[in-house]
This record gives C-alpha cells, structure tokens and sequence, in this order.
C-alpha cells in the first residue's frame, strides 16, 4: 500500500472511532484527530511540526463541519435548542472561532503542541474528577457572549467542537443541561464554520508545499474522516442509550491522559 492509501485507511478508522465517541458521548473528535493526524503527516509527508499541527487543527476543526451539522439537527428535532441563547453564545462562539484560527497559524508548532496538550490534560483530569455544576437562573446574555467569545477561540485553537468546555460553561450560566447540550451541538457547527472559514479565507499558504492539501486542509482526511464518522456517529448514539457511558468517558479520559504526555514529551 502507498503512503497515500495508509494515511487514508487510517483516517478512515480514525472516523470510525470519532462518531462512534460523538455518537456515544457527546464529544467532538478533535483530541483524536488533532494528534495522530499530526503525527501520520509528518512520518508519511515529511512535514515538520510547524505545518504539521496547524494543517491538523484546520483538518479536524473542517470535519466537525458535517458531524456537528447532524448532531445540531437532532438536537433540532428534540427541540433542545433555545433560539435566544444560541444568538447570544453563537455571536461569541464566531468570534472567538475566527481569533483561535489565526493565532494557530502564528504560533509555533512546539507551542501549539503543548498549549493542545494541556487542554487536553485538563479535559481529561474534568472527566475523571469534575461534577457538573447546575443553577438554574436566567442566563445573562453578555456573559454568553464572552462565554460563547473564550470557548471558540480555545475550541478552534484546538481543533474540536468545544462540546467539553461549552456544557459545563452554560450550565454554570444558568442554562438547563439539556438546552445546554443542544446550544453546545449547535455552537459546534458554528465553531468549525468560522474556523474553516478562517483557516481558507486568510491563511491560505503554508510553510510548505503539502501534495493533496488545500491550503491549511489535507483533503484526503477531511473527506475520510467526515465519510465514516457521519455514517457511524447515529449508530453510537442509538448504541449509548442502554449502556454505562461514564465508564466510557473514564476510559477515554485515561487515553486523554497518555496522549497529552506523549506530546508534550515529543516537544521537550
């Protein structure tokens, strides 16, 4: 098999696994992909860290595109959207995604590594450790807004959806967990949309030329990824409604865990 067709059969079972933790848990994929799309393009293309990871973050932050397109719809569907929260977090969440954009493609590949790395950290230490916390008030739209404003330009910086971060935050707001989790679906979109958009419309060159890529997106992993994580993001989903998914999240919080350490130590 050439270099292509590995990296194309990897992205597509890393597909695979993305829906089926998006499906199961409610988590974007970036954490996943971010990383091991990183380290497939620089052993099989020879790129360095410094275009490696940014070319990962746009990657990742485009297939979120079409996932979070179908997880919002459902949300949708089961009426979990509340139009006036969503505008309010949306607005930020644009902003914010068009801010991490940018400072990804500024910074250098050893920073970004580790700035990823961290949050990863933190995400995983939250899920093993951290309680939700829930008071139910009228939310306060402007603090939506900086809300909405921090968790996308963390998210796009990152990569991923910001479903890990945005949750916990509206709930802290004052947003029922429900509505909390299908504004966070929603915002998802919003939050690759810009970012994308950002990484095409003002950041177009790389440090190097890249075979198969467009600008900061490497086709082929955006189309292999999007391709099966679509199809099996549902099955998750269906599959989580009879099982215990906390035991799940400890499992993916210990992986979290590993991959954050191997990065960093890659960097140091």
């Amino acid at each position: 098999m050439n270099t292509l067709g590995i990296v194309v059969l990897s992205c597509l079972l890393m597909g695979i696994v993305v829906g089926w933790l998006a499906g199961l848990l409610g988590i974007g994929g970036g954490l996943i992909i971010v990383p091991v799309l990183s380290f497939l393009l620089m052993k099989y293309f020879n790129l360095s860290l410094s275009t490696a990871m940014p070319m990962a973050v746009a990657t990742s932050l485009s297939t979120i595109v079409f996932t979070g397109f179908v997880s919002a719809k459902a949300h949708f569907k089961l009426g979990n959207l509340d139009k006036q929260i969503l505008l309010s977090c949306g607005i930020g969440v644009a902003i914010g995604a068009v801010a991490g954009a940018q400072f990804v493609s500024r910074v250098s590949g050893e920073l970004l590594t580790v700035i990823i790395a961290v949050f990863a950290f933190a995400i995983a230490l939250n899920m093993l450790f951290g309680r939700m916390i829930v008071k139910q008030q009228t939310p306060n739209k402007i603090l939506l807004v900086v809300v909405g404003m921090a968790t996308g330009m963390m998210s796009a910086a990152m990569g991923i959806g910001g479903g890990a971060i945005l949750v916990s935050a509206l709930c802290w707001c004052g947003v029922a967990l429900r509505t909390s989790i299908g504004v966070s679906s929603a915002c998802g979109l919003i939050i690759a949309l810009f970012g994308t958009l950002s990484f095409l419309l003002f950041d177009s060159a790389v440090n190097e030329d890249v075979v198969y890529a467009y600008g900061y997106l490497f086709i082929p992993a955006v189309v292999s990824i999007s391709l099966t994580s679509v199809l099996v993001a549902p099955l998750g989903a269906k599959y989580g409604q009879n099982m215990n998914t906390d035991k799940l999240k400890r499992v993916f919080a210990f992986f979290l865990l590993l991959v954050s350490a191997k990065m960093i130590s890659g960097v140091l």
